[in-house]
């Protein structure tokens, strides 16, 4: 019997198995598993009587600069898991399981020589407590207020943060939501969290705001209207863009925004370009020349406001300072999508016109400067614990050396970003990790992949374990202890492997 069997190995000698289960101590609820079925987490399962990985192991074959191949392969089979290229290499740790708690080696301890330099790759299927995931939508439509609770099905899973511009932020997760809860709120958020990591859609209901159906790189849902477009920018960055293009063609414009309304008249961009005084009054209150703050409550009415009806923002216009019978008025949203155009009557009211061609132009140019609404998925997780045991005897070593840049971290073949500070606490853009790349454990927590790559020497002189070093051309020939079925994925290409700028990088400091 090999020693990762041993890992598996549930039952002393002569002690009686229960009801012909075996147990499985991949996470800490301890599943009792049948011959042919799987534990509560659906990631491992009982095979003729011995615990293995029902995902395939992943690894990610480089074909050329502009994009790449996922392959997993199975390691019982005749034949199985020869890549056709085998230039570019990297084993992920999607599939590769996980040795909780990690008093033992990782899974998958894997050397690879890149462009001289001599390098290892510790694989290992990591179980977050501590994480979550941080949700960017693309919309300028009010969602809910800042700290509103969000909710699936019911219960709390996060809140609304700080919104960025053109942008509302979601929070996500973290421990208190997934183990200070309820166990119901607990399920919910795990749940959550695993489908927005496997770009799946993901309904969410916000106190006092909208409901919002969020998916890894589609486009918003809010309120049951699929958003189209992020905005160009705020009122006054608007008139900063385009006063140039109505310069002569109007003589008044307001871009209307929730956060700050720009008047070109009174913008800095307008006078420089001469514009004149036109009399126009904002209710709202002014800002510098030409921006104004509070026009209207959050909403989802033009520019992200409350109004439909954009002459509920205008006051009085002032013919002392320049307002005149016939004055021509452009009003229109961040985005572009609502526009209108009046004219001043002889009591100086904005009488509603028909749109001229003239200025029809300029709305297109504001509606192609916005990006298309997206939303983005960043899973954050705190990689520390046990999870570092499984990479090198001393776990304080393992994160300073990430902090130093001295250890390249990966999950599933993606680039991280690490904090700063104390702990490895890293944010990857799910949208790079291959499909499917996140599972979970019933404890709730999520599990994730990820790999850390340094220089073979580096790696023993932490501390690492040298005696399961392994020979990428050994891990492809023969694979680990767990017999996959063979699959094929598409990879984006977006994360080249060798990420050769850090290697070459790595090797230069280790030469130095």
């Amino acid at each position: 019997m090999s020693e990762l069997s041993e890992r598996f190995e549930t039952h002393e000698a002569g002690e009686k198995q229960v009801a012909e289960k075996i147990r499985c101590d991949a996470c800490p609820v301890m599943c009792y598993i049948a011959d042919g079925r799987s534990g509560a987490c659906d990631r491992y399962g009982n095979v003729g009587g011995r615990i293995v990985r029902l995902d395939p192991l992943t690894v990610l074959e480089q074909r050329a600069a502009s994009g790449g191949e996922a392959v997993a392969f199975d390691a019982g089979q005749a034949g199985g898991g020869e890549l056709v290229n085998t230039g570019s290499r990297f084993v992920t740790a999607i599939g590769a399981g996980t040795t909780y708690p990690d008093y033992k080696p990782a899974p998958f301890i894997v050397s690879q020589e890149v462009e001289g330099v001599d390098l290892v790759t510790v694989v290992t299927e990591g179980i977050f407590s501590y994480c979550g995931v941080k949700v960017k939508i693309d919309t300028d439509r009010h969602i809910g207020p800042e700290t509103a609770t969000v909710r699936a099905g019911g219960e709390a899973v996060g809140h609304v943060t700080t919104g960025e511009y053109g942008s509302q932020m979601l929070s996500l997760g973290g421990v208190h939501h997934l183990t200070g809860g309820s166990k119901s709120e607990g399920r919910v958020t795990c749940d959550t969290l695993l489908n927005l990591c496997n770009k799946q859609p993901v309904e969410l209901a916000i106190d006092g705001g909208a409901t919002v159906v969020v998916q890894a790189g589609k486009a918003p849902v809010i309120d049951g209207k699929q958003e189209n477009r992020m905005r160009v920018g705020c009122g006054s960055a608007t008139i900063g863009m385009f006063a140039t293009q109505w310069r002569g063609l109007v003589d008044e414009v307001v871009v209307v925004d929730d956060h700050i309304t720009g008047v070109v008249s009174e913008h800095q961009a307008g006078k420089v370009l001469g514009w004149e005084d036109t009399g126009i009054k904002i209710v709202g209150r002014r800002s510098t020349p030409g921006r104004y703050f509070k026009v209207s409550e959050p909403g989802l009415g033009w520019g992200g406001t409350t109004i439909s009806d954009p002459l509920s923002i205008l006051g009085d216009w002032n013919p002392k300072k320049g307002a005149r019978p016939g004055m021509s008025l452009l009003m229109v949203s961040t985005t572009g999508e609502q526009f209108a155009y009046y004219e001043l009557d002889q009591a100086l009211k904005p009488v509603a016109m028909p749109f001229p061609e003239r200025l029809r132009k300029s709305v297109e140019l504001i509606e192609e400067n916005c990006e298309p609404a997206l939303c983005t998925v960043l899973f954050v997780g705190g990689a520390g614990g046990s999870l570092r045991a499984g990479v090198v005897e001393n776990p304080v070593r393992l994160t300073r050396s990430v902090q130093g840049l001295g250890t390249y971290v990966t999950v599933g073949g993606a680039p991280v970003y690490v904090w700063p500070g104390g702990g490895i606490t890293l944010m990857v853009d799910v949208s790079r990790v291959p499909d499917n790349a996140f599972g979970y454990v019933p404890t709730p927590a999520l599990v994730a992949p990820i790999e850390f790559t340094l220089r073979r020497d580096d790696y023993v002189a932490l501390g690492g374990h040298a005696a399961e070093i392994r020979s990428l051309d050994d891990i492809v020939a023969s694979g680990g202890e767990y017999l996959n079925p063979r699959e094929n994925r598409a990879a984006s290409g977006e994360n080249p492997w060798p990420p050769l700028a850090q290697l070459r990088r790595l090797g230069a400091e280790g030469a130095a």
